[in-house]
């Protein structure tokens, strides 16, 4: 298990002393210039959209959550909202209708932000802007409980939030009964050409002793999580897994799982069910806008696992997880 670690927020405890930047923590080195202006001058960022009007979009509002049940509601990308434990958690809030660098997202949140309850904890996975949304997070009260990777607490407490814990890989923290165990991934981070891996990447696992959820964030496939699985022996009830951001494939693989990759992931870390995301909301890669679905519906298909425990949610759609 992640070994629990004070809040950093906490008057006892000063702030924590990080490396310059978490360079040895990568897997193969991250995307450099040259190489995205390649993609970027072949059209590798501008595949046809015109099919953008049958990602599937419902809008019906969050189900009230009873007994010890979860539920999870995809918003789009790679935002969640997760009702657990009593809390109500975001996964890498972006609202936003447009990122820098991309066009304008292809579909609407699929929870109005005027319809959330109160937000009693954010987790992100890593600094990049389809991530980490400064207009989104301005939204939020200031108090509101944030977690977020080693070397990243000042870009919060510089916009004057004031309960921010940063875990390294392993660590992890809790809000009552429910802890957040921050985990590997192969991925890197990068918000201006000067600030490439100051900060740290990864994914969340969500507990509160009844249901577990893996929030994977952004990665490559790689042991990072088999090592995730044999951490959490006793299984995990489902992983929010991104299958989209893959092609070109020879620029994206070291940093994007692809569909098929996605599936065997969630063996990996021991997922029974494995719900998609990042997908169907910003155009950042050159497949198909329904190909990560349909190419994560087939390879689910082809590794023998009931279809009922694959959640290719709609955005905006809701699913309940019973223990």
């Amino acid at each position: 298990m992640a070994q629990t670690v004070q809040p950093t927020t906490s008057p006892r405890m000063p702030d924590r002393t990080w490396p310059r930047d978490f360079r040895d923590r990568l897997t193969s080195p991250p995307p450099v210039f040259h190489e995205l202006m390649s993609v970027a001058w072949h059209g590798g960022f501008r595949p046809d959209i015109g099919d953008a009007d049958q990602i599937p979009v419902h809008r019906d509002g969050l189900p009230l959550v009873t007994g010890t049940e979860a539920v999870v509601t995809w918003v789009g990308h790679a935002t969640y909202v997760l009702q657990i434990g009593g809390l109500t958690v975001l996964t890498d809030p972006v609202w936003a209708r447009r990122i820098p660098g991309v066009r304008q997202r292809l579909t609407p949140p699929g929870v109005a932000w005027a319809d959330l309850p109160r937000v009693d904890a954010v987790v992100i996975s890593h600094n990049h802007y389809d991530h980490l949304d400064a207009p989104t997070v301005r939204r939020l009260p200031r108090t509101t409980p944030i977690f977020v990777p080693a070397g990243l607490k000042s870009w919060f407490t510089r916009r004057r939030f004031r309960d921010v814990t940063e875990l390294d890989w392993w660590e992890s923290a809790r809000i009552g009964e429910v802890a957040f165990d921050f985990v590997p991934a192969h991925h890197w981070s990068r918000r201006s050409v000067r600030d490439t891996c100051r900060s740290l990447w990864g994914g969340w696992v969500i507990r509160d002793g009844e249901q577990t959820i893996y929030f994977a964030g952004d990665s490559g496939y790689g042991e990072r999580f088999a090592r995730i699985g044999e951490r959490y022996p006793g299984g995990v009830d489902l992983a929010l897994m991104p299958v989209g951001g893959f092609d070109p494939r020879w620029f994206t693989k070291v940093s994007h799982v692809d569909p098929e990759e996605a599936v065997r992931a969630c063996g990996d870390v021991g997922a029974r069910r494995m719900a998609t995301m990042h997908w169907g909301t910003f155009v950042l890669s050159s497949e198909r806008l329904l190909a990560p679905v349909e190419r994560a519906r087939a390879a689910w298909t082809e590794s023998g696992r009931d279809r009922a425990d694959l959640w290719d949610l709609a955005v905006g759609e809701s699913r309940v997880l019973k223990v």
